[in-house]
């Protein structure tokens, strides 16, 4: 049987030798990002194979993160920034695109407090110039279940998109995550960005 059919609980039961345990951590953590706090947290788990746990989750986003992604739409991005879903504070990031439009990177530019993240283009566009990015898309959480955008949110849309015009690394959109779904700046307000997907 190839690993690609098996449940969470079995790869994560394969890992730890222990189905039981990987039953209670599947059960623990279907809505919110694991953590070694939490997971010590479950009964049966120690640090090492909380400290496993955690591994594995690391190794997978950096290989999902290397996997080559086109960007067609909005959609194709969550995948990238799902982690960022049940995050207490907001965190801001940028994911960087080649002239293909796949994905080169998704960088963690800051974290904020719990409703509210500071950021200035200095910080947003460094990365993308780092990996010659040819265009960006940046995104943020918020904590709150809301994906409405704030007046700030748009605000601070505007500013970047003039910075990317400037620098020519055109924004794309500004996608707002939660766990309940996910907002996309560009279909809103398509008359703030220079450059849409495609």
């Amino acid at each position: 049987m190839y690993a690609s059919s098996w449940t969470n609980t079995e790869i994560l039961g394969c890992i730890l030798g222990n189905q039981e345990l990987a039953r209670k951590i599947e059960f623990c953590f279907k809505e919110e990002t694991p953590s070694m706090d939490k997971l010590l947290n479950i009964q049966g788990i120690g640090f090492q194979t909380a400290q496993k746990v955690m591994a594995c989750y690391e190794l997978s986003n950096r290989f999902l993160l290397k996997e080559k992604i086109k960007v067609i739409d909005p959609e194709d991005i969550i995948p990238k920034i799902s982690w960022m879903k049940y995050e207490e504070q907001e965190n801001f990031v940028c994911i960087t695109l080649n002239s293909a439009n796949n994905i080169i990177d998704c960088h963690k530019i800051c974290k904020g407090l719990v409703n509210q993240v500071p950021i200035h283009p200095r910080e947003a566009f460094k990365n993308a110039i780092l990996n010659s990015a040819v265009s960006v898309i940046f995104a943020h959480n918020h904590p709150s279940g809301n994906t409405h955008e704030s007046d700030e949110d748009v605000s601070i849309t505007r500013v970047l998109c003039a910075a990317g015009k400037i620098l020519q690394i055109p924004v794309l959109d500004h996608v707002i995550i939660s766990k309940t779904g996910f907002n996309s700046l560009c279909r809103k307000y398509p008359e703030l960005f220079e450059q849409t997907f495609g």
